[in-house]
């Protein structure tokens, strides 16, 4: 048996917050990686990123599941599949793998992250958003 990693148990209500966060989180990444000057540090950015993707789960897992990932963000794709099963496209898990991976660089690292990076993880980003909005309509 698969040990359960660390979540509380939510509303499914809690979702709409959590889908209106990773849409602002998005925005906001979109809107600084729009204003950035080439060699500029993109962790900034990349932490916005890393939130929104952060947040789609957690509106994905609340609605489907009604619980959130806590403390193991490394651990939220482990939590989408758990609660969508095969509705988890294998390429968005890879996606938020890819994304999250980034999160202690971005917020708790000394060095500066590429802005190449930051637009490759925000097409990720875009392409999962995309994906969970309709995921959330179901």
């Amino acid at each position: 048996m698969t040990r359960a990693g660390p979540r509380k148990k939510v509303d499914p209500a809690f979702s709409a917050g959590r889908l209106r966060n990773a849409e602002d989180f998005l925005k906001a990444a979109q809107d600084a990686l729009s204003l950035a000057d080439e060699g500029q540090n993109a962790a900034p950015i990349m932490s916005n990123i890393v939130n929104a993707a952060i947040a789609f789960g957690d509106a994905i897992t609340a609605k489907h599941g009604g619980v959130v990932n806590t403390q193991d963000h490394a651990g939220a794709p482990r939590l989408l599949r758990e609660v969508l099963r095969e509705r988890l496209p294998s390429e968005h898990e890879t996606r938020f793998r890819k994304i999250l991976a980034e999160k202690d660089a971005a917020q708790y690292g000394a060095r500066p992250l590429s802005l190449a990076t930051a637009r490759q993880r925000l097409l990720d980003l875009e392409r999962i958003a995309v994906w969970a909005v309709d995921e959330l309509d179901r």
